[in-house]
């Protein structure tokens, strides 16, 4: 019978009491149970005043609400994942087929029967086991001595190993020795009609997983069996893939990772990773004071009640650093593969296996992303969409989707094909579809807003291309580059963004001077080397152009592009620079339905670039007839589809010279 001072003692020692019964009905790890028994023994010794009481309490409750072995089993339905992609996504065709083949990697996987070798140089032993094992529908392979045994060791895997003790030339510890060199993950039985103390202590002692004497029963086999399967169950699986989209914003990058959880049958997670300064934020703190927290990942695992959700780690490339630490260099440990099966909290301090979690990192710049981080990950590029792809999202999901949000489910509404394309090619400017869904929204609520007004139902609303101005004001961008006059000295070259693709114009000027190149727009530090590249090449050159040799004794040059307040830079101008040089030197008009992209060298070589999807994308929109692209970046034309390059003439050149024509009026 128990005896308590006062009141505050009964309520400790019943919150103790309480704890005790959670820990033996929780399906903790065995580990785990200890530490959690451990740390409820020190809190019945604890006064409830102190704050090591509160510490002590708050850190038992995280740890058996933690889910430790609960994972949610994954859809096994190609055909169903793959429509579930298709129904909320339009195109992203590569990025749905690596979830695919993830996917049928785990049915293979999880199909696989398991692989089991029979060692024992007597006859009849060999085939009592295997029959026995059999039966339970493993796979079973037989070897007749020691050395048969490490001979197919050498060649195969097994799950399990059932070996003899006793036996000529090559004994069971022998096996048990190369077993544990050659795969160290196998649970290696030993089995002898010489049982004794000092065997099975050296056996295990030795790495024996079990130890059975003979005769052997039919049920020790079985359940000894299934128990070493059950150790390497987890490692049957798939170890969780860690895959990194990377593209403008507005492309669906996160979108998709909750449509991927969704074809799984798996829980979502989503971190935003943006601005992150502390790498406490995603380890924890220490459990030494009071309000000490677990980390992000932890913490969301425990919210979403499943240890292999998929977790989106958002805008990674926007990760910050101070003195409290780097967040990305924290993150190594969490997305790799060899490490990430006990991860370690701070907060938590016991290892976790992260290794079913399938990670998915967004980010807009890949450039941004530390170096060994992104190592680590399987990166996925996202392109911009085209016009007709925004079109078919536009028609399929985003009109749609506005007209329910905006309550004219129940009012008849239509956008005529026409204005979707008007709206596409004159109010947004952009790679994804962001923008493009505010427009539709903006057309939506005007709409809502007419029918309140009346309130009356007058038939359906046509909204055509004519009336947009209506809805959405002056058109706010024009592509007629096309159509404009070619000009002396300004050439119209290609660039990436973070928001997709994007022309520019180079425009040169020359005066008096002494022999000063002056460049003006925001240009950086890399654009600044390309247009002294482009100089030193049309000096070097400048007999052969036809230019006279002194031109720049007594001039200066101006090399501009517009739009100063945007920051440029990046070595794909070079070529275009060295273009309008030429055309001012010459006095050759540039034509205006080209454009170009490429990084020039002081020898006149036209080096690859990347975004050539992007680039292209943007020379369609702006009306360009002629792209000029770098030869080495033909292999980039897989990726795009084949209407746009039935609009564009595509022309592969290797050095500036073959450029000259193309680009400068006789």
């Amino acid at each position: 019978m128990r005896f308590f001072k006062n009141s505050e003692e009964k309520v400790q020692a019943a919150t103790v009491d309480e704890l005790q019964d959670m820990i033996r009905s929780a399906r903790l790890p065995e580990h785990v149970r200890r530490i959690a028994q451990n740390e409820t023994d020190l809190l019945a010794k604890i006064s409830p005043a102190s704050s090591e009481y509160t510490i002590s309490f708050t850190y038992i409750n995280f740890l058996l609400t933690i889910p430790w072995d609960k994972k949610t089993p994954d859809s096994l339905d190609l055909e169903l994942a793959e429509r579930i992609l298709d129904e909320y996504h339009y195109g992203l065709h590569k990025t749905k087929a690596r979830i695919l083949e993830h996917l049928a990697v785990r049915i293979l996987r999880l199909g696989e029967r398991p692989r089991i070798l029979v060692v024992d140089d007597e006859e009849v032993a060999r085939r009592n086991l295997s029959h026995i094992l059999q039966k339970e529908d493993y796979e079973v392979e037989v070897a007749v001595d020691g050395e048969d045994a490490c001979r197919k060791l050498e060649t195969t895997q097994f799950d399990v190993v059932f070996c003899d003790l006793k036996m000529p030339k090559v004994s069971g510890l022998d096996v048990l020795e190369q077993t544990r060199i050659k795969c160290p993950d196998t649970p290696v039985v030993i089995i002898t009609g010489f049982a004794s103390v000092d065997t099975a202590v050296q056996s295990l002692r030795k790495g024996a997983y079990h130890y059975i004497a003979k005769p052997f029963k039919l049920d020790e086999v079985r359940a000894t069996a299934r128990e070493a399967l059950m150790k390497k169950a987890a490692r049957r699986e798939t170890k969780g893939s860690v895959l990194c989209f990377a593209g403008p914003p507005g492309t669906g990058k996160t979108s998709l990772g909750r449509s991927i959880a969704h074809a799984l049958g798996r829980k979502f997670v989503r971190i935003s990773l943006g601005g992150m300064k502390d790498e406490a934020e995603l380890m924890g703190h220490r459990r030494t004071y009071a309000g000490a927290r677990p980390g992000r990942i932890i913490e969301e695992i425990r919210r979403a009640e499943s240890a292999n959700p998929v977790i989106i780690l958002d805008e990674i490339d926007k990760i910050g650093k101070d003195f409290k630490g780097d967040p990305a260099a924290a993150l190594l440990e969490v997305l790799d593969s060899e490490q990430n099966a006990a991860f370690v909290d701070r907060y938590l301090d016991i290892p976790f296996d992260l290794s079913g979690v399938l990670f998915i990192l967004t980010a807009n710049v890949v450039d941004n992303i530390l170096e060994p981080l992104l190592d680590r990950t399987e990166l996925i590029e996202f392109t911009g969409y085209t016009e007709e792809e925004k079109f078919q999202i536009a028609s399929r999901f985003l009109i749609p989707k506005q007209i329910r949000e905006t309550g004219l489910s129940g009012y008849p509404t239509r956008i005529a094909p026409e204005a979707i394309y008007r709206i596409i090619q004159s109010y947004t400017r952009e790679a994804g579809i962001r923008n493009l869904e505010r427009q539709i929204a903006t057309v939506c609520r005007k709409i809502a807003k007419g029918f309140v007004s009346t309130r009356e139902r007058s038939g359906t609303v046509e909204v055509a291309a004519a009336s947009l101005e209506k809805y959405l004001g002056p058109r706010r961008y024009s592509f007629e580059v096309a159509e404009e006059n070619g000009r002396v000295g300004v050439t119209t070259g290609l660039v990436w963004t973070e928001v997709g693709g994007d022309i520019i114009f180079i425009e040169t000027a020359k005066m008096k001077g002494g022999k000063e190149l002056i460049l003006t727009g925001s240009l950086g530090e890399v654009m600044r080397e390309s247009a002294q590249t482009a100089l030193s090449y049309v000096r070097s050159n400048a007999s052969s152009i036809g230019i006279a040799e002194d031109f720049f004794e007594h001039y200066d040059l101006h090399v501009h592009v517009p739009a100063g307040a945007i920051p440029k830079d990046g070595p794909s101008s070079g070529a275009a620079i060295a273009l309008a040089l030429i055309s001012l030197l010459t006095g050759r008009t540039t034509r205006r339905d080209v454009a170009m992209t490429g990084e020039l060298t002081l020898t006149g070589r036209i080096l690859p670039v990347g975004g050539v999807k992007e680039k292209i994308l943007a020379a369609r929109r702006s009306g360009i007839r002629t792209v000029i692209l770098p030869g080495r970046n033909s292999v980039d034309l897989d990726d795009i589809p084949l209407q746009i390059l039935e609009d564009i003439t595509i022309q592969w050149v290797d050095r500036i010279d073959e450029m000259v024509d193309a680009v400068l009026m006789p």
